[in-house]
């Protein structure tokens, strides 16, 4: 099959970083076949689908490098705490009394439909059930990085590690052939889990050949702990224990100094930066610019709709720009350009998956999006970079596209039930709200 995007502004995020005026883009079946202007491409697609994406932007689809898909249902239980008080106080708890494999189901329905019309097109994602997740991944056509959590507490779905251990070594060898799925495992961070589990964990997934995924120095309390505990920082520790390497994503990395940087880049671990779950649980600013002067593998994330408290990646562009040009007092720090590439080919990086995703270059999987221009809050547009930083908007995505195949289009989701999803979301609204109000936090 062949499908024709033609008419609009392409912004290819290639070495190049090539922006195409009056572009198309030439689709067979999952992969793209051409780039290039729209006059040259069209006589040679005769026959094929055609989509008319005048007046909007064609880019790749942006890729969530670290979400909770599942915990959208939790949106607005805690707030206004420290990371470890809610956590520890709210959220695992609440955790403990909700979640179930239905639970997952809907809740990551819900977190994928709000991503997918908000131009994600791949997603990074850590959580109990993650089988369910796969599911949700496969039948909404959207493209994700999943992670089975392992922590040494008794979790919603196993209750020891041995238990987590197992299930994620079945659903990794479930879907490791999966097109749309890459199967991992998730490691919650260095304060949840002992030596011996995260050892554990690391080589279930490298004899598997999948993806580790950990939050890493996300919190100064996580810092303190791991030089109390190790006489190292976290990113020390796991380097002295063997975790990191180059199929390791960690999100966060915040309480980091030079030597962490230089290790992280070392052994090639992808970063990934979430500026407003950061901001709002007061975790402290990534160093984005030192990582990426460094030549960082940084990707942009949203975290989950419990901290943040939606999926919104252009929101996460917006912030990460300004969060890093005031606090380093520095109105250059962190350009719209840099940010848009944090988005799409730097979190294919930072996931491990840029020689797939991520850009729009002929031979690449087919993940793009069409975001309309003609609002009156992205007009005139001067600079398209900064256009999609500092004035569009998660609502203006008109299409999506991903492997090839439209998954939303005009605003509508073409794999997902809508009313359903939102009718179960209300639902569970108040089953949760009744296991908050029977068991108070004191």
């Amino acid at each position: 099959m062949e499908l024709l995007i033609s008419g609009g502004t392409v912004i290819t995020m290639d070495a190049e970083f090539r922006v195409i005026e009056d572009g198309a883009v030439l689709v067979r079946d999952d992969t793209i076949a051409e780039v290039g202007a729209g006059s040259t491409l069209a006589p040679r697609a005769v026959g094929a689908k055609t989509i008319d994406a005048s007046g909007t932007i064609v880019m790749p689809g942006m890729i969530n490098g670290h979400a909770h898909a599942a915990m959208s249902l939790f949106r607005g239980i805690a707030e206004d705490h420290s990371l470890d008080d809610w956590l520890q106080r709210y959220i695992f708890p609440a955790e403990g009394r909700n979640v179930t494999e239905d639970f997952v189901l809907w809740g990551t329905r819900l977190g994928v439909l709000e991503m997918l019309r908000g131009g994600i097109t791949t997603f990074a994602d850590m959580y109990y059930f993650e089988d369910v997740v796969a599911q949700v991944t496969h039948e909404a056509g959207i493209r994700g990085v999943l992670g089975e959590t392992i922590v040494d507490f008794p979790a919603p779905d196993h209750k020891t590690p041995a238990a987590a251990l197992a299930y994620a070594q079945e659903f990794i060898e479930r879907w490791r052939n999966d097109p749309l799925v890459t199967p991992g495992v998730a490691p919650h961070s260095t304060y949840t889990l002992s030596t011996e589990t995260l050892k554990a964990t690391a080589a279930l997934a490298r004899r598997l050949g999948a993806p580790i995924l950990i939050h890493i120095a996300e919190a100064r309390f996580e810092s303190e702990r791991s030089h109390a505990k190790y006489g190292l920082s976290p990113v020390a520790y796991l380097e002295s224990i063997g975790l990191l390497g180059p199929d390791v994503i960690g999100a966060h990395c915040i309480w980091v100094d030079k030597d962490d940087i230089a290790t992280l880049i070392r052994r090639g671990v992808g970063a990934v930066h979430n500026p407003s779950s950061n901001m709002k649980l007061a975790s402290g600013v990534m160093p984005v610019v030192e990582i990426l002067a460094s030549g960082g593998r940084v990707g942009l994330a949203t975290d989950s709709a419990a901290s943040n408290n939606n999926q919104d990646l252009f929101q996460e562009m917006n912030i990460a720009a300004k969060l890093q040009k005031v606090s380093r007092m520095d109105p250059r720090a962190l350009p719209a350009r840099q940010v848009v590439e944090m988005a799409t080919i730097g979190g294919a990086r930072a996931l491990h998956l840029d020689h797939k995703i991520g850009s729009i270059e002929a031979g690449k999987q087919a993940d793009l999006i069409l975001i309309g221009t003609g609002a009156t809050h992205s007009t005139p547009m001067y600079n398209v970079y900064s256009q999609l930083v500092y004035a569009l908007n998660a609502h203006d995505v008109r299409t999506a596209i991903v492997a090839g195949r439209v998954v939303m289009e005009n605003r509508v989701c073409l794999t997902l039930d809508k009313p359903a999803i939102l009718e179960k979301a209300h639902e569970y609204q108040r089953k949760v709200a009744a296991s908050l109000i029977a068991a108070p936090v004191v």
